[in-house]
Parts: structure tokens; C-alpha cells; sequence
């Protein structure tokens, strides 16, 4: 028993079942491929009802630079889960390239912080002291703390992306560096780099509906997992499609149903 469970592993990013609306924050490289300024913003809640669920937000903008040949773009991330929160904060520069008439072909970098924080004080040991209404008093553990924690570290990603008139084609990773996050002498998170690989066709069926079939495969090396998508779309307006995330030799993970429409012209929901 002694030697078995010495580490744990699970994936470090956030999970988002609508990555085909929302290209720019696995890639970098995307920044300023829609031609316009281009804002994001994602809510997920999972396990709802549950006492410290899973809660994500993602923020993103970006847009084409044009004297500079390339986009900028800036990407926020907030991961909340039990004792801990997650939050991360890069700025990128995406080169474009014309190559021809056939697309562009985008290369992007980006670099920022990632902060993570482990608050203690919500968590319950075994043999810890705590008052008649659960306040912690003395979590009896050496490595715990009783307080909030928190480390910074650097963090870098990179990406290429081409983009023609139907077909799109990216890939990128992120955590390049994979840095330690120390939030005391005990404690520490081991980053890893994820990988990122996504296509996507635009079929127009006749002037009315479009078919946007889509795909993703995502890796730590360790476990490797692939999106299928699908959405149709009326008058370039109303949405619908359905995707499965989670394909591996074990499992399917979730089917998502999806849903949008544009509010405005320049707005979107879904």
C-alpha cells in the first residue's frame, strides 16, 4: 500500500464543450483573424448544486493590427474548484501571412502569469480541530496550511494557424515552459504543456442553412481526448448542433446540445 499512490494526475485546463465559437483561447494564433475587434466571454458551471463545483469564466479579445502585419490579442482565464481558484492572464501577437488567394497562415505567441491559490481554511482534515459549528481551529497537518496560499509563475504559449475561405486548420500548445507553482515548502503544482490540434469546414447547403462540422483533439501526452461538432446554421443567424467531447479508448465523456442566435448584428449569444 505504501508504494502505490504516490502522484495524481488530471488535466489542467479548463473544459469548454463550445470551442469552435471561441477559437482565439487555445491558440494564439488566431488573434485578429476576425478581421474586426472580437470579444468573448464564457461561463461554465458544472455539477451544480454541489458544495465547491467546478466554476469557470473566460474572457478574451482580439484584433487585427494591420501595421503590424499581425494581431494582438489578451486572454483572461478563472478556474474555481473546492479550495481552489486558478487564474491566468496572457497577451499575444499573431503574424499573418497571405499566401495568395488559396488563405492566411498565422503564427502566434503569447506570454503572461498564472497564479494559483489554495485557501486552507475550507478545507477538513481527519483528526483537525473545529468548534461546535465547523470553524476551523487546527488542521493537525504539517503541510497544510490554515490560510490562503498563492504562486505566480510565468507562463508561455504558441500556435499556427491557417485560415481559407472554408477550411481552417490550427494548432498550438500552451505551458511551453512548464513551470513549478510553489505555494510554500510543502506544497507545489507541476504545470504541464497542452496540446491542441483543431479543424473546421464551412459547407453551404443552399442560401439559406450552412453545415459547420468541427473537430479537436487535445493532449498532455498522458491522456489524448477528441471533439466532434456539428451546427447548422439559418440565414447566418439561428444555430443548432450537437457535439461529443471526451472520445478516448475508455470512455465518451458528455454529448453537448447547442444552441445560438445573433441579438444584433454585431452581437451574439449561445
Amino acid at each position: 500500500i505504501i508504494c502505490i499512490g504516490l502522484s495524481a494526475q488530471s488535466q489542467q485546463t479548463g473544459q469548454y464543450s463550445m470551442y469552435m465559437l471561441n477559437k482565439y483561447r487555445n491558440n494564439s494564433a488566431y488573434a485578429g483573424l476576425d478581421n474586426s475587434l472580437s470579444i468573448t466571454g464564457v461561463f461554465r458551471s458544472q455539477w451544480v448544486g454541489l458544495n465547491g463545483n467546478p466554476v469557470m469564466q473566460n474572457i478574451n479579445a482580439h484584433m487585427p493590427v494591420y501595421f503590424i502585419k499581425g494581431g494582438v490579442g489578451l486572454n483572461i482565464d478563472n478556474i474555481e474548484l473546492g479550495a481552489e481558484q486558478n487564474t491566468s492572464m496572457t497577451l499575444s501577437y499573431a503574424y499573418h501571412k497571405p499566401m495568395g488567394n488559396v488563405g492566411i497562415l498565422s503564427m502566434g505567441i503569447g506570454g503572461g502569469f498564472y497564479q494559483k491559490t489554495l485557501d486552507g481554511s475550507i478545507l477538513r482534515t481527519p483528526d483537525g480541530l473545529y468548534d461546535d459549528d465547523n470553524n476551523l481551529i487546527d488542521h493537525k497537518d504539517l503541510i497544510l496550511s490554515e490560510g490562503r496560499e498563492t504562486g505566480v509563475v510565468p507562463v508561455f504559449n504558441a500556435g499556427v494557424f491557417f485560415q481559407a475561405e472554408k477550411f481552417e486548420i490550427g494548432a498550438s500548445v500552451t505551458n511551453l515552459v512548464e513551470p513549478k507553482v510553489n505555494l510554500n515548502t510543502n506544497i507545489n503544482f507541476q504545470l504541464e504543456s497542452h496540446y491542441f490540434l483543431t479543424m473546421a469546414y464551412n459547407w453551404d447547403i443552399n442560401n439559406s442553412f450552412s453545415l459547420q462540422p468541427s473537430i479537436m483533439v487535445k493532449s498532455d501526452l498522458v491522456e489524448t481526448q477528441l471533439e466532434i461538432s456539428a451546427i447548422i446554421k439559418y440565414n447566418d443567424n439561428i444555430c443548432g448542433g450537437l457535439a461529443f467531447r471526451g472520445y478516448n479508448k475508455n470512455t465518451i465523456d458528455a454529448a453537448a446540445f447547442l444552441v445560438g442566435l445573433k441579438l444584433s448584428e454585431k452581437i451574439s449569444l449561445a
